[in-house]
């Protein structure tokens, strides 16, 4: 068999050897066998890969978002509340997961570096009050430095279970206390401005006498009356709430919608002289919830809202990995993204919700491609032995971010590079009559090649 020369150097996104790596790749040590340089320092190191990376993203990348970036305020304060276990279980669809999957979900949350996390709703029943403190228990004993919250009504009814938890787990819960207020809700259930005021200001202070901290969420704010929030707001900050909450509750905001919500809300918080911060909680009916969760951001808000896989109430809330994969690219936070795949795989087994192939970062198909064209420069770009190169070249998102790689698959729309790519990364040989023979299935088929087809291939080739 003739062993064609384009298989070789193909098998992997592993860089180069010192020797032979491009200019403009990182050494990986500076010490050689005969030289008395010293060994650089992995902070040193990490600081001199990210210069080398923003230094290619400039030599390769022209980057309009960067000078869209001009017009947009960065915020100063970025923080997530995760409402996964929540809000995230109020969709139709899920199973609800046991205490075991929780606390599995809570512990990916805090690999992640979320910041806080609705765990639970225990005005529901026993069985959830016992599993928020069995999970406020966990935060305590594990030493994380997640902020629990709990959701509830303004109703005693909500409020009391939830301090209740902080009692029996010694762990300190922030009470999410929710009020309707748009004029649909008042007029549905014949609440008046009066109402809405007294009902937010007992809330509150009941909460604060029973020891809880209160962040006040108004439903439905995106179709609420300036005045009204105006109103509500001050009443729930008069009373002692120091976080509130915006919620695009049916996911009606646009991210000029969101814009001009929050700054209203801002000049609010500014007339009442306190130290109060604001969420925001969106949802995805528009499909909106992403860019409006960094208009709010952009706009003054401290702390937005996501679920993991974008479960919840009806087509589910903002989803927090696309959330957390922006607010990362645009600079904004630093999670740890090599988590997220494992974090967004335990909610779906534990809530047996799918995740669709094409869900951008985590699906399947994230950083897999078939076609010809885009396969030969990925195949190009890894013959460099350049993984910054390879996970860019047909990538908005890097790949190494999360942890994965680009993987090339032989399909209808597939070319020779396709098939030397995927041969060489398994160390088959590459020669003429076998890729011949792969590329004449694929197209004849209407599938990516599965593994088990191509080494069938393989197999009656080498009989």
């Amino acid at each position: 068999m003739t062993q064609r020369t384009d298989c070789q150097g193909a098998s992997s996104l592993a860089v180069l050897s010192p020797a032979n790596r491009p200019a403009g790749r990182l050494a990986t040590s500076q010490v050689e066998s005969g030289t008395d340089i010293e060994p650089v320092t992995d902070k040193e190191a990490m600081v001199t890969q990210a210069e080398t990376a923003q230094s290619r993203q400039r030599q390769y990348l022209y980057d309009w978002n960067k000078i869209g970036e001009a017009e947009i305020n960065a915020p100063s304060t970025v923080e997530i509340d995760d409402e996964t276990l929540r809000d995230g279980l109020q969709s139709p669809s899920v199973r609800q997961p046991g205490l075991g999957e929780k606390i599995e979900i809570l512990h990916h949350m805090e690999a992640i570096g979320i910041h806080a996390a609705d765990i639970g709703y225990p005005g529901a029943g026993p069985k959830v009050l016992d599993h928020v403190v069995a999970l406020a228990e966990e935060i305590s004993r594990e030493g994380f430095n997640i902020v629990p919250n709990c959701a509830g009504r303004t109703h005693p009814s909500d409020i009391l279970p939830i301090a209740e938890a902080q009692q029996r787990s010694g762990v300190p819960i922030e009470a999410a206390l929710f009020l309707g207020s748009s004029p649909i809700r008042q007029f549905v259930e014949g609440w008046d401005v009066d109402f809405l005021t007294r009902t937010t200001a007992e809330a509150v202070t009941l909460a604060l006498r029973e020891g809880l901290d209160v962040m006040y969420v108004t439903e439905d704010t995106t179709r609420a009356d300036a005045e009204v929030l105006r109103k509500v707001y001050t009443a729930a900050i008069e009373a002692g709430a120091r976080r509130i909450c915006l919620a695009d509750t049916v996911g009606h905001a646009t991210p000029w919608g969101v814009s001009a919500l929050v700054g209203f809300v801002c000049e609010v918080v500014a007339d009442t002289g306190e130290d109060v911060k604001i969420d925001w909680h969106g949802h995805r009916d528009r499909n909106l919830s992403v860019a409006n969760s960094l208009a709010a951001l952009s706009a003054g808000a401290h702390r937005v809202h996501g679920c993991g896989l974008g479960i919840g109430e009806r087509v589910g809330n903002t989803p927090m990995e696309i959330l957390l994969v922006n607010l990362k690219l645009l600079g904004w936070l630093e999670p740890d993204l090599r988590v997220l795949p494992a974090y967004c795989n335990a909610i779906s087994k534990a809530t047996d919700t799918e995740i669709p192939s094409n869900t951008p970062a985590i699906g399947k198909d994230a950083f897999e491609t078939s076609t010809g064209v885009h396969a030969a420069a990925v195949l190009k770009a890894m013959r460099t032995g350049d993984t910054w190169l390879a996970n860019r070249i047909y990538s908005g998102v890097p790949a190494e971010e999360l942890g994965r790689e680009q993987e090339i698959t032989v399909g209808p729309m597939s070319g020779k590079a396709n098939a030397v790519a995927w041969l060489t990364k398994r160390g088959h040989e590459c020669d003429e009559a076998t890729i011949d023979k792969i590329l004449d299935m694929a197209k004849a088929s209407d599938h990516v090649l599965a593994e088990h087809e191509i080494l069938g291939v393989l197999s009656s080739t080498t009989v």
